[in-house]
């Protein structure tokens, strides 16, 4: 809290203490936090003033949060080079054609402030685009409509699509339309407390006249700097009270530096922070906590760690076992391998082909073992080779200019394209804020009409030589709860149609929709198609079961019944990427995208394990035998008596129907 005031050598007159009506003489003092000039008063001063999580210290105008979702220009408008006739403002020309209402909106607009519709965006005066989004400021409008063969004009002050895009979000009661709205906002710092997130109250209370949002706002090596010297700021009685409080803050911001989170600033939200740094930062706070005793289990912290600071993690992870803790890390790097007490080598294969310990023991240990293939890159016998040439691409280039988003500093950078390029450095120095939130996102905006916010550049080159950008990242795949490596990729689309090209699928009028378990008909309702059946435990974490009437298999029975060489739709999604290419080699429409993915997915996409099988022979053993022509569960070796329906050598995928119709000739005669 900052030291009170000193008497000032000037003797102030005493209508500035007491007023003009204060008798003479007479001093008057107040038990309250105010200023007497100002009229400005605060509560008792306590920890929750600065927490913008309690209502005590939030800010009433943002509710906390720092920021507020308001309708973005860019947005609205994502391509300057647009005509208002071809869909320059998005919102009001997304449908196809554009609405009458808005188009005739505009036209006035244009006869009114005297431009054509027909002129790019970028080549309108700024004052008619402001016009345009922000209304004319109560200025009276002419607008002309024609509905029908009725003309008629109305002369009032026009909204703005801005305007018009926040009076529709406050009055509809649409959650459809809320959502839909909300794709052309943006967050905006809020304007009341400018991102502080707290009370005016609580930002009037300063140490060293700095508040506690400047020390937040601060990277995690910049505040334990900040903190460190504090003591040379305060006075002696101030630093008999805080000399215990800036050691703890000291250490604590000390292990977030140890563990390589130096270039993080303390207001960063979770929801911006990846998955190593979040599981650092946990590390980090599990150390300041000093307990003993614990098995602590980390995934690949190193993920997305720089080599410099893959040190430091290692140094905090030896620390957090000398306390006598048992630290248990899976992870890949050579570097916590080689720094590892004890190892456990799993494999030998992936999927299937996995599931052993290879080698268990010392580096030494491990390093003599025969049967690690962790052994042998340690070792040296296998090696990722280096090119011995590069590739020169197409002589052509991409190239940023001037990126200046989060910490870049002015960085123009030209990428060649037809080749691989790697982006680099240490963690933190912007690698993400120059490919992803300036170059991915300026380019989705500009070739695929994506709707989001890019970081701050002055332009981007080359983009006419690409036609889309795709992000891979690691959020998600699909778009329902449901979606799996089959749905995603497209494979179970053409598994679907062969199915439903089965005799038994024509007999029974399936259509390739029986097949899906998202929609009615041939998948269990009891469960709809989740195979697991939703328990609410109220005051604890929901559990999931499996479904007992499908057992899991997501199908009713009558679809269930339809096999392709004894095995059910339900069977095909429990195979592997490596089974499921065998079991489909015969389908050339199949087999090409099945081998590609088991190539890239290492067969490991699902693993048929034992709870799997003994699922499907609960499911063989209670479907009914209605079904005369259904061949048996498939087994490894095929026997004489029981030849498949279908004969590999036989099958084309160009002619699936003839295919089928042999196959059912075949089935008959066996």
């Amino acid at each position: 809290m900052s030291t009170p005031p000193t008497r000032s050598s000037r003797t102030p007159p005493k209508s500035e203490i007491l007023g003009n009506n204060a008798p003479d003489g007479r001093i008057v003092f107040s038990e309250k936090f105010a200023c007497p000039v100002s009229g400005f008063t605060i509560s008792e001063i306590e920890p929750r003033l600065f927490s913008f999580n309690a209502p005590q210290g939030a800010c009433p105008a943002c509710d906390g949060l720092g920021e507020k979702l308001l309708f973005d220009e860019d947005l609205v408008v994502p391509n300057h080079m647009l005509s208002i006739k071809k869909g320059a403002v998005v919102p009001w020309a997304k449908s196809n054609p554009p609405s009458p209402y808005y188009m005739q909106v505009l036209g006035s607009l244009a006869r009114e402030f005297k431009f054509d519709i027909e002129t790019p965006w970028s080549d309108l005066p700024p004052e008619v685009q402001s016009t345009i989004l922000h209304g004319s400021k109560g200025k009276p409008v002419t607008l002309t409509f024609i509905d029908g063969k009725k003309k008629y004009d109305v002369s009032k002050p026009f909204e703005g699509v801005i305007g018009n895009l926040n009076r529709r979000m406050l009055q509809t009661d649409s959650a459809w339309m809320r959502e839909e709205l909300s794709k052309y906002q943006s967050a905006a710092p809020c304007e009341v407390c400018g991102g502080a997130r707290l009370k005016p109250e609580a930002l009037a209370v300063k140490i060293a006249m700095k508040d506690i949002s400047y020390a937040t706002h601060l990277s995690v090596v910049d505040a334990l700097q900040f903190f460190t010297d504090m003591p040379q700021h305060l006075g002696d009685q101030q630093n008999a009270i805080a000399e215990r409080i800036l050691k703890e803050i000291v250490e604590r911001l000390g292990f977030l530096n140890n563990v390589g989170l130096d270039y993080l600033n303390l207001d960063r939200t979770s929801g911006t922070l990846s998955g190593g740094e979040s599981q650092r930062i946990r590390l980090a706070s599990q150390i300041g906590s000093g307990l003993s005793g614990v098995l602590y289990v980390l995934d690949e912290p190193s993920i997305g760690l720089h080599q410099r600071d893959n040190d430091m993690l290692l140094k905090t992870l030896r620390r957090l076992r000398d306390l006598g803790n048992t630290v248990l890390v899976v992870e890949h790097d050579e570097d916590a391998i080689r720094t590892a007490d004890y190892i456990i080598d799993m494999g030998p294969g992936a999927g299937v082909r996995g599931g052993q310990v290879v080698a268990q023991g010392t580096l030494k240990q491990i390093l003599k073992s025969k049967g690690s293939i962790t052994a042998d890159y340690l070792n040296g016998t296998r090696e990722v080779p280096v090119p011995t040439t590069r590739r020169k691409g197409n002589g052509k280039k991409l190239t940023v200019h001037n990126a200046v988003a989060n910490n870049l500093r002015g960085v123009t950078a030209s990428l060649p394209l037809g080749t691989f390029t790697c982006i680099t450095g240490v963690s933190g120095s912007g690698k993400s804020s120059f490919t992803i939130d300036t170059l991915y996102a300026a380019a989705a905006r500009e070739l695929n009409g994506a709707r989001i916010v890019q970081g701050k550049h002055d332009k981007i080159t080359g983009l006419q030589y690409l036609d889309k950008v795709i992000d891979i990242d690691q959020s998600p795949i699909g778009r329902t709860p449901r979606s799996n490596p089959a749905t995603y990729t497209g494979s179970f689309t053409q598994i679907r149609d062969w199915f439903a090209g089965l005799p038994e699928s024509q007999a029974r009028g399936y259509k390739p929709g029986r097949f899906s378990f998202n929609v009615k008909g041939g998948r269990c309702e009891a469960c709809q198609g989740d195979g697991v059946l939703k328990i609410e435990m109220h005051f604890l974490p929901d559990v999931y079961v499996t479904c007992d009437v499908c057992h899991g298999a997501r199908y009713n029975r009558e679809t269930l019944e339809v096999k392709f060489k004894g095995h059910s739709i339900a069977d095909v999604l429990d195979m592997t990427v490596e089974d499921a290419a065998e079991f489909f080699k015969a389908v050339p429409r199949s087999a090409t995208r099945w081998r590609c993915w088991s190539r890239s997915a290492s067969a490991t996409s699902r693993s048929a394990s034992r709870r799997r099988r003994s699922r499907a022979a609960k499911r063989n053993a209670s479907s009914s035998p209605r079904n005369s022509r259904a061949a048996p569960p498939a087994t490894r070796s095929t026997s004489s008596t029981n030849p498949p329906p279908v004969s590999t050598s036989r099958t084309c995928g160009n002619c699936w129907k003839s295919s089928t119709r042999w196959s059912s000739k075949a089935t008959r005669s066996s």
